[in-house]
């Protein structure tokens, strides 16, 4: 009796030193969580979405979820190294480039401006490196000491696949201000990140950086929190406008009207960066499937789309390749341009828009 009260002890003093460990972060206080009070989306207690959305479907049990994460998919992952491109970094001209580092993470040079989005350079996607599915091979190519300096760093919402504890670490000396939906920051400040670097901004708030950079914080469908307690921190869609170019940055997001909304109200876009991968339907509220990130693109007004959120990580059930190859299905039935860049490769807004069909060859066998 005595032995197993002692065990009970000793297992939940442990479980309680894990759960305070920094890479989960920290909920937000004081005058953080004075502004998350006043938040229009913000009710008892948690923020929500502008639609209902139930993180599974009616019908199904969390049972099932982890029952079916459990089979083996011989094609969840990529059985080659994946062909990259050494970034180029230097600012060669006035145009805008993006470059995509695989997943949710991208670098986009515009105004003179270095803004790094939702940078990810861990091997998994989770807490601990001993868990979770690993990196696909190749994708480790560009690491955070490889980046130039970082203007900007701006973070759509708390999940482990878009704020990485490692990369923060390692890129916080290297950036001048952090963007984020309202209540990351709490986890930001905990890990170094001076108070004064940090701009939180709640849905259609707009932050002037400077005469010829804005960015405007709007809807999503989806969800917040690193640990126990969800929805206690904002996730958010972007918008950054320059003087000569409107980008769309979608975070993660399941379909809704706010896509057809935003296009209204702020379209056309040169540019959506929307998510394409990790959908399922056991949770088909809070990704989208790729031919509802065609439609949003649709909606949006957007000129180009580049689909991300794919080409890194496994963490649905889906064939890895299988988001973009439904993605172009649909978008030419829809006839909306894709730009579709090897790793590390730049898009140059209005000149060029990549469009190989890499992950289609298997360098192995060349």
């Amino acid at each position: 009796m005595i032995t197993s009260i002692l065990v009970l002890i000793m297992t939940s003093a442990i479980i309680l030193m894990v759960l305070k460990l920094p890479v989960f972060g920290s909920l937000p206080a004081g005058e953080r969580l004075s502004r998350i009070l006043d938040a229009e989306n913000y009710s008892e207690g948690t923020f929500e979405n502008q639609s209902p959305t139930p993180m599974k479907p009616e019908g199904v049990s969390y049972f099932m979820i982890i029952k079916e994460l459990l089979k083996k998919n011989k094609n969840g992952s990529p059985l080659f190294t994946l062909p990259t491109i050494t970034p180029d970094f230097s600012k060669q001209g006035p145009e805008t480039r993006i470059i995509w580092f695989g997943h949710s993470s991208y670098l986009i040079q515009t105004a003179d401006l270095n803004i790094l989005v939702d940078p990810v350079f861990s091997k998994t996607t989770s807490p601990f490196s001993f868990i979770g599915n690993t990196s696909y091979p190749g994708t480790d190519f560009i690491h955070p000491e490889d980046l130039p300096q970082i203007d900007i760093l701006l973070i759509s919402h708390d999940h482990y696949d878009h704020l990485d504890y490692p990369s923060i670490l390692k890129l916080k000396s290297k950036t001048k201000l952090f963007i984020t939906s309202i209540g990351v920051g709490a986890h930001l400040e905990r890990w170094g990140v001076a108070k004064e670097k940090i701009k939180e901004l709640v849905w259609h708030e707009k932050f002037r950086y400077n005469e010829e950079v804005n960015f405007i914080a709007l809807p999503a469908r989806h969800f917040g929190g690193r640990l126990l307690k969800r929805n206690k921190s904002l996730w958010s869609s972007f918008i950054l406008e320059t003087a000569d170019e409107k980008i769309y940055l979608g975070g993660d997001s399941g379909y809704d009207a706010h896509f057809s909304t935003i296009g209204n109200e702020h379209g056309p876009f040169d540019l959506a960066i929307l998510e394409c991968g990790q959908y399922d339907k056991y949770w088909p509220y809070i990704h989208m499937f790729p031919e509802q990130t065609v439609q949003a693109a649709i909606d949006l007004k957007a000129k180009v789309l580049l689909p991300v959120h794919w080409g890194k990580f496994t963490l649905a059930k889906h064939d890895w390749n299988e988001p973009i190859e439904r993605l172009l299905a649909a978008s030419e039935k829809k006839g909306l341009q894709v730009t579709t860049p090897i790793l590390g490769e730049s898009i140059r807004l209005q000149e060029y828009y990549p469009a190989s069909r890499w992950w289609r060859t298997n360098p192995s066998r060349t």
